[in-house]
């Protein structure tokens, strides 16, 4: 059993991280949002390749946790952040700057009612787990099905409305399970990796939001 005062240091340096990662990604986008030629320089490169190295970090981190070096998980972690701000510069681009902060505030206080309730809750999350990734490979099965043969605009709204329903699921079952890997892989990568774990959270909510209730530039 973990001891209360690990989870006290725990995870006052994993929601450290957290705002660390979610502030390099939104001032990377707004930055490069700032030069147009250079972000369309930058994307022109394509959503997929930069998606693909996104996708081979998480794995690494997932795979090479346990024996990986602390400062090598950091790294790892802020590059990704990085990433994900390049792509991100096209939300400043595309929607208005006063609907992208209501929706922040909206997403930041959703986070933390229910990191809230998977920190004190002493119910077993472990099915809810099971039950959130079934729902997040339909939602991303069915996400590729619309893009390619759909083509539905009715579709991509209930999609980002079940998107909303996992990933507030996420962010329960992540605070609640994160403090049981401190005792193999240390309080340092344990922070760092549940942080990255939230910021996915945090960031795939905010996106579902901004696809419902988001207001584009004219």
């Amino acid at each position: 059993m973990i001891e209360n005062n690990e989870n006290t240091e725990l995870y006052p340096k994993m929601f450290t991280w957290l705002f660390i990662g979610l502030l390099i990604t939104f001032a990377t986008g707004y930055a490069l949002s700032m030069n147009i030629n250079m972000m369309l320089n930058i994307l022109a490169i394509g959503v997929f390749p930069i998606a693909i190295v996104e996708i081979v970090i998480a794995i690494i981190l997932a795979a090479r946790i346990q024996k990986m070096n602390p400062l090598t998980t950091k790294i790892l972690y802020i590059g990704y952040c990085i990433l994900t701000g390049l792509t991100f510069s096209s939300v400043f681009v595309y929607f208005e700057m006063a609907s992208l902060i209501s929706i922040f505030i909206i997403t930041a206080i959703i986070f933390a009612l229910l990191a809230l309730y998977g920190y004190t809750t002493k119910r077993d999350l472990t099915k809810l787990g099971t039950i959130i990734f079934i729902g997040l490979i339909g939602i991303l099965i069915g996400s590729l099905l619309n893009m390619f043969i759909f083509r539905s605009a009715m579709m991509d709204t209930g999609i980002a409305i079940i998107g909303v329903l996992i990933f507030v699921g996420y962010i329960a079952y992540d605070v609640n399970k994160i403090k049981y890997m401190v005792t193999y892989v240390g309080e340092d990568k344990a922070a760092v990796y549940g942080a990255f774990q939230l910021y996915l959270d945090f960031i795939n909510l905010f996106i579902r939001l901004l696809q419902l209730f988001g207001k584009r530039n004219d």
